[in-house]
């Protein structure tokens, strides 16, 4: 059973029995289906059913020649909205299934995204007929957790929130040219991150840290996927699991300067959430590739 299930208002699913019985529910009834070619004689199966706005469970197998069904693996999914990034992306197959992560480096992030990737027919047509890579595609990303908490925010004054943004300008544009080989934007990149890292070290000992860093996105634990985030609340519903009946909220968040949903389960959050407050959490990075028609 997959760890996520409680984020999309199964939390009550703790055997395998139970589990088999969804799993047969997204088979037989679902809401959306996708096929390509595995191999000559096999054709590789996505079904997925939803259970509330844009949340569901997706079920991936084969349907042999004989058109039987064989069940491999399924996983809880959200559906993102807009479009977080365009950056080129990477993807990369598991080692262990027929499922694939999907790897990007924003700028903004500072780090190496990896996401798991939703929507993967789209690209396994490409590979099979050597239409990779494929240009102009971007990005939508989408988050699931089962453990977070709101935080109130960060007063900000607006004359220094126009000497941030003018501030994160110049550094995307110092990042730009890094990335081309620039020396001095390097040099320049470092020395101001000795000067934050100097003036963090001072402001540390008098003030709590969350006053001070008012969003950040880290890698947590071993899995690539998951991260540590504190985001801004952007917009907040509650929804409901149509089969359960239990809440959940998807909100979309601001983090680093990316956008991006987030599902969780009511009983799995701590705090009244609303726009304009804080998201600290851990999160399972999902993503969807929009490719040009």
């Amino acid at each position: 059973m997959h760890k996520y299930l409680a984020a999309i208002g199964f939390s009550q699913i703790k055997n395998r029995k139970d589990f088999n019985k969804l799993v047969m529910m997204c088979i037989n009834d679902s809401t959306e289906r996708s096929y390509t070619s595995n191999t000559d004689d096999t054709m590789l199966a996505i079904l997925s059913k939803e259970f509330a706005p844009g949340v569901g469970l997706t079920v991936c197998g084969e349907y042999d020649d004989s058109n039987t069904f064989t069940y491999e693996y399924s996983y809880p999914y959200l559906k993102g909205t807009g479009i977080t990034t365009s950056e080129d992306i990477t993807i990369e197959r598991h080692a262990d299934k027929e499922s694939y992560a999907g790897v990007c480096d924003d700028i903004n992030m500072g780090i190496t995204l990896i996401f798991y990737l939703q929507n993967i027919i789209p690209y396994i047509r490409a590979k099979n007929t050597d239409s990779l890579p494929v240009k102009g595609t971007t990005l939508t990303l989408s988050a699931l957790s089962i453990c977070g908490n709101i935080m109130m925010p960060i007063k900000k004054d607006k004359r220094v929130m126009e000497r941030a943004d003018r501030k994160k300008n110049s550094r995307y544009q110092l990042m730009q040219a890094a990335r081309n080989g620039d020396e001095d934007a390097i040099e320049s990149l470092t020395l101001d991150d000795m000067d934050m890292y100097s003036t963090l070290t001072k402001r540390i000992q008098k003030e709590d840290v969350y006053t001070i860093v008012d969003t950040y996105f880290m890698p947590y634990g071993v899995e690539c996927d998951q991260y540590s985030i504190l985001a801004e609340i952007l917009e907040c519903e509650k929804i409901s699991n149509t089969i359960t009946n239990e809440e959940l909220y998807r909100m979309k968040l601001l983090c680093n300067e990316l956008t991006f949903d987030l599902c969780i389960n009511e009983k799995d959050l701590y705090g009244e959430p609303a726009v304009g407050r804080r998201f600290k959490g851990i999160i399972w990075l999902q993503g969807y590739i929009n490719y040009p028609l």
